[in-house]
């Protein structure tokens, strides 16, 4: 069997745990996932400012772009910029191309032959990966939306909200649903935060079937790599260079209130229960906060379809194609 050169995309909830499988995907010996970065769905929507890049100036230009910016965390992946910039200077004419660049030059970093990335938002945005990475395999983690929430909460970089919180569990699971019914058993993959917590190694063996790899002992132990793969900023992963502690999971008990909770295990619905939670009976919020969260809900999804007629629209003025030039084409 041919090893596969797929890339790999992680996804999920934001708090739900991608951060921990990031690290253990980059636990196998043939896995780069790199820390966040700030340049693959920037680079997609803003692509008719960087021009045709069949042109080399134009290629150069957005090399510069993803490579000579704080913005795009590009410092973070420890790459010299001059190198990548000049392969992707010297690359195919595609923006896919390009941003695969910088992501194929971590992995050999690290000494990988294949190449993944890891962001929450990718789960609102998986058509537009599709078309930068038509190849792309999916990674859904899910974890228990309360726990999510919660945690949200805590978060010195969220200020959206409790509402905001819940309503966006509520529409990536609904999102990615659709995606995982779409693209199939070959192309999407669906694990739980708290199966890798309590028993980790059936569950990544099964994550290694579906990529085609071997499974790895090691992705058991992700903390040995936090030091190298999360950056020090994020002092709110923490967690992840401590060893697996199924104590994490069930932390809604203590840290939401009840309104909170009536209001979630509400909002929620049946999504609970499919993805394999337990609900706790809580009564039925009062009217007033159920018709505040549909309020955010409908416009947090308002917001995303403008999104997506923005997109429709910018793409009717492309000039050539978008997607990574798979080898041998």
């Amino acid at each position: 069997m041919t090893a596969s050169t797929r890339p790999v995309f992680l996804l999920g909830c934001p708090r739900s745990g991608t951060t921990l499988l990031q690290l253990m995907l980059h636990a196998h010996p043939r896995i780069a996932l790199p820390p966040e970065n700030r340049f693959v769905l920037p680079a997609y929507e803003r692509r008719p400012a960087f021009g045709d890049l069949r042109d080399r100036g134009n290629r150069a230009g957005l090399a510069q772009w993803i490579t000579g910016r704080r913005e795009t965390r590009f410092h973070e992946l420890g790459l010299d910029p001059a190198t990548v910039a000049a392969r992707i200077t010297d690359g195919p004419p595609t923006l896919g191309s390009a941003l695969g660049t910088v992501l194929r030059a971590y992995a050999e970093r690290h000494g990988k032959a294949r190449w993944g990335d890891k962001r929450p938002a990718y789960a609102l945005h998986v058509p537009e990966i599709l078309r930068l990475f038509p190849d792309a395999q999916f990674v859904h983690l899910v974890r228990d939306g309360r726990d999510c929430v919660a945690s949200l909460l805590r978060m010195p970089w969220w200020h959206a909200g409790f509402h905001e919180a819940v309503a966006t569990w509520s529409q990536v699971m609904d999102t990615t649903r659709r995606h995982a019914r779409r693209l199939g058993p070959d192309g999407w993959h669906e694990l739980r935060y708290e199966d890798l917590l309590t028993d980790p190694e059936p569950v990544l063996r099964d994550l290694c079937a579906y990529l085609g790899e071997e499974y790895a002992p090691s992705m058991t132990e992700p903390h040995r790599l936090a030091e190298v793969a999360v950056p020090a900023r994020k002092t709110w992963h923490r967690n992840t260079h401590g060893a697996l502690d199924a104590s994490r999971s069930g932390t809604w008990r203590q840290r939401l209130t009840p309104d909170q909770l009536r209001l979630c295990e509400a909002a929620f619905g049946d999504r609970l229960t499919r993805a394999g939670y337990e609900p706790s009976g809580a009564v039925r919020p009062a009217p007033g906060e159920l018709l505040r969260y549909r309020r955010v809900s409908a416009l947090r999804r308002a917001a995303h379809a403008r999104r997506r007629l923005r997109d429709r629209r910018t793409r009717l003025g492309e000039r050539g194609p978008v997607a990574e030039a798979l080898p041998g084409i």
